[in-house]
């Protein structure tokens, strides 16, 4: 723990950084009639930041594999997918384009170039399956869908009820690929990006408020929905990455950097995907603004994260708690350089409160951190990071100035700080409600406040803690999981009469999926039978690695609701 912490309370750092003339100066604005706090020198849009960004020209910023994307060269790829998406394919501003591939270089080129013409980028996860897919890009009502092979072959059996404007596919590795547009007849082959003329973005007009994204996230009814993103939000978000660092700095009583000196490139090891709000917002776009060097992997995999970090001099990796105890408990650790990494960021799963200790040990220069934020807040809410963490390893951190966070009971009455309550979270990173959801959207925003579904509480400093999720959702590796999607492909197997689907605790992954089910009477179905079913249905990291199989009526209360504790218990026992 550094001896001259806390230099400063949280209430003064956010006073001096918030304070007028401040590049974090707070002020209000009414946002869709709600009065809120903003940054007030943030850029407009998602085109001004990436304009700030354009000032690292010669910088290596996507290192994917041999390919090495300058800034420069990246540009002129954006420039050439904008020039190709307004004029070959009509998009106009307000139309969605979805992007559904594993994370190439392309993936940030798609990104850009759609949000700097006013289009709605609709990242769809790739692990998803044909009907899952198909799903995001009728109910987004997307008229371009870029894909890389995979991909395409699974939306294949789909592709007759898509009405398409355009469909390009990333990276083919087929001759036929169903009628598609090949990306080097669009834009380029990657090698030839440094070929293209370049030339200036198409002239579009953007507010703070117009939409931005559609990010779909599972809920407790229903099909996911797509939060519906704004340039506000993920302006915000970048301000805020940049807000929690600085904060953390004054809370250390280290001096801050010159803002008149150029600081080395820094380099970060992405090993969560772009389709994700973390992936997106809070690596891939202040990576990019910032200059910094962003290395790819094909697929996670521990030991050649270390392979990368030693050869690449990278000063940061994360993602979820999966992946950073990966790294601390491989068996080749000692064998790599890793003296290069400043900090280890996670977030969007549950941790143990000892991966903090052990990333000390393994790591003593390194900054870890955690952060608390949902698809709805476009990422970053609270922040605990540095000697904070180290002190309150069990919470998430402290709210960034524009975001209010208030525990409530079932009223909606906000409880004495220690108690336990529901989480709202109010500010302008919260997206703008769920596309074409009305009844949800109400449901789940109300006078600017998202009504998070959350368990938590929050101490006297203003620290969160997150205890438990109201709604009916697991987290696997970061990784999302709707109980009732997957009840659900259960339920469709002839031999199951019920279903009910519930957490195991993992150490690395935070929960695995797990089912308790009834097999209708005179069937006899056996759990291999039953996971192949549902892999037929949804993705992998669905798919319940273990089922309790019973011949008796599960558990349920007065109401007919399913007793979920009770049969958590008896899987975990």
């Amino acid at each position: 723990m550094n001896p001259n912490w806390p230099a400063m309370s949280f209430e003064d750092t956010h006073a001096l950084l918030s304070a007028e003339g401040s590049p974090f100066e707070v002020g209000m604005e009414m946002i869709r009639g709600v009065e809120t706090r903003v940054y007030k020198q943030a850029p407009r849009s998602l085109r001004e930041l990436y304009d700030q960004g354009r000032q690292w020209g010669d910088r290596e910023i996507l290192i994917y594999n041999d390919e090495r994307l300058t800034n420069d060269v990246h540009h002129k790829a954006v420039t050439k997918l904008a020039t190709a998406l307004t004029d070959r394919y009509g998009i106009e501003k307000g139309d969605r384009v979805t992007i559904c591939m594993r994370n190439y270089p392309e993936w940030s080129v798609c990104f850009w170039a759609i949000a700097n013409v006013g289009g709605v980028v609709v990242p769809l996860n790739a692990w998803g399956q044909g009907p899952e897919i198909e799903y995001g890009i009728s109910d987004s009502g997307s008229k371009v869908v870029i894909v890389d092979q995979e991909r395409l072959e699974r939306l294949r059996p789909h592709l007759d009820n898509l009405s398409l404007e355009g469909l390009i596919v990333v990276r083919a590795s087929s001759d036929d690929v169903y009628g598609a547009d090949l990306w080097q007849d669009v834009v380029a082959s990657v090698n030839g990006y440094a070929d293209l003329p370049g030339g200036e973005l198409p002239d579009v007009d953007l507010e703070p408020e117009d939409h931005a994204t559609i990010f779909y996230t599972s809920g407790t009814t229903g099909k996911p929905k797509g939060a519906l993103g704004t340039h506000r939000n993920i302006v915000t978000n970048n301000m805020s990455a940049v807000f929690t660092r600085i904060r953390a700095i004054l809370r250390e009583g280290d001096a801050l950097p010159d803002p008149s000196v150029e600081q080395p490139q820094k380099g970060a090891l992405i090993s969560v995907p772009f389709f994700h709000a973390t992936g997106c917002h809070s690596i891939l776009v202040p990576s990019y603004v910032l200059g910094n060097k962003l290395v790819l992997m094909h697929r996670w995999d521990p030991g050649h994260a270390m392979q990368l970090i030693q050869d690449e001099k990278l000063n940061s990796f994360g993602g979820v708690p999966a992946m950073v105890w990966q790294v601390l408990e491989h068996p080749e650790f000692e064998r790599y350089d890793l003296s290069s990494i400043e900090s280890v960021g996670y977030g969007g799963a549950p941790s143990a409160s000892e991966l903090v200790t052990r990333i000390k040990e393994a790591f003593p220069p390194a900054q870890p951190s955690n952060g608390y934020g949902l698809t709805e807040t476009s990422a970053i809410t609270t922040m605990n990071l540095g000697s904070d963490y180290v002190n309150k390893p069990e919470s998430a951190g402290v709210p960034v100035a524009v975001c209010e966070v208030k525990v409530v009971d079932l009223e909606g009455n906000e409880v004495p700080r220690g108690e336990i309550g529901e989480i709202w979270i109010k500010g302008p990173n919260v997206v703008a409600g769920y596309w074409n959801k009305q009844e949800a959207t109400e449901e789940t925003f109300k006078d600017g406040w998202l009504l998070t579904g959350d368990l938590g509480r929050m101490d006297d400093e203003g620290f969160v803690f997150i205890l438990d999720r109201a709604k009916d959702m697991l987290i696997r590796g970061g990784e999302n999981i709707y109980c009732v999607e997957v009840e659900d492909a259960l339920y469709s197997h002839p031999a199951v009469m019920d279903a009910a689907v519930v957490g195991m605790p993992h150490k690395v992954l935070g929960e695995e999926v797990a089912a308790v089910v009834q097999v209708a009477p005179g069937h006899n179905v056996k759990q291999q039978d039953l996971q192949s079913h549902v892999s037929s249905k949804l993705a992998a990291f669905k798919v319940p690695i273990y089922i309790d199989i019973r011949g008796e009526p599960l558990p349920r209360n007065a109401n007919g609701k399913i007793l979920k504790n009770q049969l958590r218990d008896e899987v975990n026992n």
